[in-house]
């Protein structure tokens, strides 16, 4: 039998209806509604326009109840905390980005800089990344 089943399901795969989306958050399935009026959780839309939930959007529905329900928070409230959350999630997605790039940087042979004298003499200086501004090292 497991071998009809995907090896690894796709959590952003907009798979359930909103009643099934509703039994896997322990919800109704009017609130989920009102959760996609209100933007907290908009779930994609099939050709027929109805609600298509993925396993992502179940696990933010749990978090909202948990906020609402647990630490009982308001639904402006639990909004705001999802902003900052999805916020978070991006600019540490750009940190790791950033590292990368530096750790790639790191990793290529660092350029020369050179200068030619009037004579033809040429003078090599040092690396481009080892340069550090007098400012710095100075503790001007």
């Amino acid at each position: 039998m497991s071998e009809h089943l995907p090896a690894r399901m796709d959590v952003d795969a907009p798979v359930f209806t909103v009643t099934i989306a509703a039994r896997l958050a322990d919800m109704h399935p009017q609130t989920l509604r009102g959760y996609d009026r209100l933007g907290l959780v908009v779930p994609r839309r099939s050709r027929g326009r109805g609600r298509r939930y993925s396993l992502r959007d179940i696990a933010e529905l749990r978090h909202i109840q948990h906020l609402s329900q647990v630490e009982g928070i308001n639904l402006e409230g639990v909004r705001r905390i999802l902003e900052l959350e999805a916020r978070l999630e991006e600019s540490q997605a750009q940190v790791t980005q950033l590292l990368d790039l530096l750790a790639q940087r790191e990793q290529t042979p660092a350029s020369r800089l050179f200068t030619a004298g009037s004579g033809g003499q040429v003078h090599l200086g040092r690396s481009y990344r080892a340069r550090t501004p007098r400012a710095l090292t100075s503790g001007r």
